[in-house]
């Protein structure tokens, strides 16, 4: 099981050690469920652990809009074992998709402070 805390602004968060071939860094990210990818990072933080460049991927904004991504190769430590995994470049705060929720039950008391926990569903992964 993986545990967090919902932050002053009822956002659902976790920290998460994400891992390149040369460096590891401790990343405290959003829970973001209307995000269908596995983790945003910005451009700094990529950067810093020289992740590899994958290519290109589209995606339609909760406002509708389009947008263009950086997608980036690495590793995160998930329900304590290390996953490759695609991660997409964005100047926000790092964020937790769903397709690395897959297979996962999430439970958030939403409220400041509240617990957030991530336990694997049995006979899914």
């Amino acid at each position: 099981m993986m545990e967090g805390r919902v932050n002053q602004y009822c956002e659902a968060t976790l920290s998460i050690v994400v891992r390149s071939n040369t460096t590891t860094q401790l990343i405290d990210a959003v829970i973001d469920t209307g995000f269908s990818g596995f983790l945003t990072l910005p451009s700094e933080i990529i950067s810093t652990l020289r992740l590899s460049w994958e290519g290109r991927d589209f995606a339609t904004l909760g406002d509708g809009s389009s947008c263009t991504f950086e997608v980036y190769l690495g590793s995160v430590i998930w329900n304590g074992q290390y996953r490759e995994i695609y991660i997409n470049e964005s100047e926000t705060v790092p964020l937790i998709g769903m397709r690395l929720l897959r297979g996962y039950e999430l439970q958030i008391q939403t409220i400041e402070g509240g617990s957030v926990k991530i336990d694997a569903l049995p006979n899914v992964i």
